[in-house]
C-alpha cells in the first residue's frame, strides 16, 4: 500500500511544480508562499480545531489524532522551519530558471537522503546503490552542459545555488521525517506544520511590507492549485512513511519520478528549449533512481 501511495504522491508533486512555476513567474514569491501556507492551514483547520477542543468530528478516521504534547509541537515546528526554508529557496529558483532544469536537480534529492542516511544513521551502501549515486552525479554534470547552452552557469548562477540549497534542505526534511513519523501521528504533523508555516510567512511578509520591500503581487488561480496538489502529495507521502514496513529511500525515489510530469509540462506548457539534451540527463537520473531502488530492496 505504501508504494502505491508514493506513486500518487509523485503525480501530484509533479503537478505542484507546474502550478508553482506559473504562480511565481513575475510575481511576489513571499506573498505566494504566505497564501499557500494559509490556504493549507484553512484546509486542515477542522482537524486542528477538533484536536484542540476534544471534539470527535473525525473519530475513527485517519484525521483523528487528539491532543499532542509540547515536545511534539516543537518537533513539528522545527520541521516547518526546515521545509519553509527549502520552499523559499526553491520558489525563487524556479521563478528564474526553466522547470526542465529545476526538476532534474530536485530529482537528485534521494541521493542526498541516501548519503545522509549513510552519515547520520550509519547505513551502508551496496554496489547497486553506489551505481545509482554515480549516475545521479553524472546526470548533474550533463545537466550543467545543457544549462550552458541557455546561458546558465551552474557554478556562478545564484539561482542554481538556490535550487541546490532547496534540494539539500528538502533532503534534510526527508531524513527528519524518517525520525518524526515513527513517533508522531502523520496527520498531526501535516496539519500543524502548515499552521506554523503560515504564521512564519505572515511575520516575514509583514516585515517586508513595513520596510517597503514587498514586490508587486498578482493573483493567479495557479496559487490555490499549489496548495491543493501539495496537500494531496504530502498526505499520501506522510501516510506511506507512517506504515511500519515502508522504506524512506524507496518512497523518496518514487516521489522524485514526479520530474517526468514537470518535465513534460515544461515542454508542452512553457515551450522550454534544449529538450533532447535535457531528456538524456533525465534518463540518467531515472535509471540512477532505479538502481537505488533495486539496491534498497
Amino acid at each position: 500500500m505504501w508504494l502505491s501511495l508514493a506513486f500518487v504522491s509523485a503525480l501530484f508533486l509533479g503537478l505542484y511544480d507546474v502550478a508553482k512555476k506559473r504562480a511565481v513567474a513575475d510575481n511576489a514569491v513571499a506573498v505566494v508562499l504566505l497564501l499557500n501556507t494559509a490556504l493549507s492551514t484553512l484546509l486542515f483547520s477542522p482537524v486542528i480545531i477538533s484536536s484542540l477542543t476534544g471534539a470527535e468530528w473525525f473519530s475513527g478516521t485517519m484525521f483523528d489524532y487528539g491532543a499532542q504534547s509540547l515536545d511534539a509541537h516543537l518537533k513539528v515546528m522545527l520541521k516547518a522551519c526546515i521545509t519553509l526554508s527549502s520552499w523559499g529557496f526553491g520558489y525563487v529558483g524556479i521563478k528564474h530558471l526553466p522547470i526542465t532544469i529545476v526538476g532534474p536537480i530536485n530529482a537528485t534529492r534521494p541521493v542526498i537522503v541516501l548519503l545522509g542516511a549513510l552519515i547520520i544513521f550509519g547505513e551502508r551502501l551496496n554496489a547497486l546503490q553506489w551505481v545509482g549515486v554515480s549516475l545521479a552525479f553524472v546526470s548533474i554534470l550533463l545537466l550543467s552542459r545543457a544549462g550552458r547552452q541557455e546561458g546558465i552557469d551552474f557554478v556562478r548562477n545564484r539561482y542554481i545555488l538556490y535550487v541546490a540549497a532547496a534540494a539539500l534542505l528538502g533532503a534534510t526534511s526527508g531524513l527528519y521525517d524518517r525520525y518524526l513519523l515513527r513517533e508522531i501521528d502523520a496527520m498531526f504533523v501535516q496539519s500543524w506544520f502548515s499552521l506554523y508555516q503560515a504564521v512564519m510567512m505572515a511575520v516575514v511578509v509583514t516585515a517586508m511590507w513595513l520596510r517597503g520591500a514587498l514586490p508587486r503581487f498578482e493573483w493567479r488561480w495557479a496559487i490555490p492549485l499549489i496548495t491543493i496538489f501539495l496537500t494531496i502529495a504530502d498526505m499520501a507521502y506522510f501516510v506511506a512513511l507512517a506504515e511500519g514496513d515502508s522504506m524512506v529511500a524507496v518512497v523518496s525515489m518514487v516521489r522524485r519520478s514526479s520530474v517526468v510530469v514537470s518535465f513534460a509540462c515544461g515542454a508542452v506548457l512553457f515551450g522550454e528549449k534544449n529538450l533532447r539534451s535535457k531528456a538524456i540527463d533525465l534518463i540518467f537520473i531515472l535509471v540512477g533512481m532505479v538502481f537505488l531502488w533495486l539496491g534498497t530492496r
